[in-house]
């Protein structure tokens, strides 16, 4: 009697997919996790038995992915991961560099590509603008969340409890300007998740005033793009700014679909 011949790789390539998944889930919920989790916190986190997340963190610990916590137990993010990320994001940074030059070019202002990083954010890469008077920090240098507009534009990606845990209830003042009130500091990240976009009107610095916008890379980072513009020349071109902004923003959303 003829046998009927299953197709090759079919009976494995549905089991493959769902450890993959598996294993991209415990390494998500030790993203934020720096000192580690047991076993047994694991896979309350991913919802798994935890003979099923000790096989995968074995395979995981084998290729470097997961290292130990602490010489008693739990596990963290290892070194391969990491250099794959770092990889991986200068790759992505690269990708952003022409289109964060165009920005700059169109309106001759200083633009800046930030992280999220703890409870600050932190510039990854600059353009410098093209006018002698403009505002330029140091890529590596960190700054506040609730007083800068690439901050606010973060704090609108994430759920408020999470937001508001980061900036804490003391909203420290950099300037007379700056928002004091948690409540204020709500609306405008509110408003940011309407409009995708945010101010900083010399919140920070007095007489620098940034614009900027947010949003998720593929590889689930948040990131922001801003323009920071020193204030008397900020208020006479406001509005090319947004236009600007809002472009770059559509182009960058399209690299990430493509």
């Amino acid at each position: 009697m003829a046998k009927t011949k299953k197709p090759a790789g079919n009976s494995n390539s549905g089991s493959g997919i769902q450890v993959i998944a598996r294993a991209a889930a415990i390494l998500r919920a030790l993203e934020d996790e720096p000192r580690g989790l047991s076993l047994g916190q694991l896979a309350d986190r991913v919802d798994l038995a935890r003979s099923t997340v000790q096989r995968i963190v074995g395979a995981l610990e084998s290729e470097h992915f997961l290292i130990a916590a602490t010489p008693a137990s739990g596990v963290k993010l290892g070194p391969a991961l990491v250099r794959l990320a770092s990889s991986a994001n200068l790759e992505l940074e690269r990708l952003l560099r022409p289109a964060l030059g165009k920005l700059s070019q169109a309106v001759k202002e200083t633009v800046d590509l930030s992280v999220l990083k703890g409870s600050e954010l932190v510039f990854i890469d600059q353009i410098p603008g093209a006018h002698r008077l403009r505002a330029v920090s140091a890529v590596g240098e960190s700054f506040p969340l609730h007083c800068t507009a690439p901050g606010k534009a973060l704090l609108s990606l994430l759920p408020d409890e999470k937001w508001t845990r980061l900036v804490g209830r003391s909203l420290h003042p950099h300037t007379p300007h700056t928002l004091a009130d948690l409540d204020a500091l709500r609306r405008e990240v509110e408003e940011c998740r309407r409009t995708h976009v945010a101010y900083d009107r010399q919140e920070h610095t007095e007489g620098i005033t940034a614009i900027g916008t947010a949003f998720i890379d593929p590889l689930g980072r948040p990131l922001a793009v801003s323009i920071p513009v020193p204030t008397t020349r900020f208020d006479r071109q406001e509005e090319k700014l947004l236009l600007e902004l809002r472009r770059t923003r559509r182009e960058i959303e399209s690299l990430f679909r493509s």
